[in-house]
């Protein structure tokens, strides 16, 4: 009776442990998945905000992108391209260490990449109010339509906003100079990586 109620003991918690197992491996299967098809998304968004093309919602948002967007691997790097107005505009993703952590986002110009198209962010996990203000509708419009000087952007003085978009510059945040800094290095990087893989001159 003792070896018997041991025996039912040990093979009902190995079936309770393999069934709990299961079920944790389960989730996280369709809990990866989600957070992939959310990543993408986020990404997708991202571009075209670049890119300055309007969506309604998320499907139209999916259907503009694979109509309209096309993406090349040149030398291993994606490059995004489009037209918008009947001007052909190129993008690519950028990546880089901010203050606390690491900043994602795309970056459109035109077919020179002497001007920016537009600039949004795909993830970023700054101080909440501070750095994580750079996702915010009036710093990334500042980049929009902006001429580069020397082929580069330039973080400055704070401000509202520099409205300016022939002098290559754009103000800072409030309390986040080190984040608005770390942005303008990661975006000037990038543009220099597309003007090289687009073998345009500076």
């Amino acid at each position: 009776m003792k070896k018997e109620s041991k025996l039912y003991t040990i093979t009902f918690t190995f079936v309770v442990t393999f069934v709990f197992v299961f079920v944790l491996s389960f989730l996280n299967s369709a809990t990866s998945e989600r957070v992939s098809q959310n990543q993408r998304l986020f990404t997708i968004k991202a571009i075209l905000n670049g890119f300055g093309i309007e969506y309604k919602n998320d499907i139209e948002a999916l259907n503009i992108f694979k109509k309209n967007v096309l993406i090349q691997k040149i030398d291993g790097v994606n490059i995004y391209s489009t037209v918008v107005e009947g001007k052909k505009l190129y993008g690519i993703i950028f990546t880089g260490n901010g203050l606390w952590s690491t900043i994602s986002g795309f970056v459109a110009t035109d077919e020179n990449v002497e001007r920016i198209a537009g600039v949004d962010f795909i993830s970023q996990n700054e101080t909440p109010g501070l750095g994580g203000r750079i996702e915010e509708n009036w710093f990334k419009e500042q980049f929009k339509s902006e001429k580069l000087i020397d082929g580069r952007i330039t973080v400055t003085a704070i401000g509202q906003a520099d409205e300016n978009h022939e002098n290559g510059k754009v103000d800072a945040i409030t309390g986040a100079t080190q984040t608005s800094k770390a942005v303008e290095k990661i975006i000037n990087e990038y543009l220099e990586k597309l003007r090289v893989i687009l073998g345009v001159k500076q």
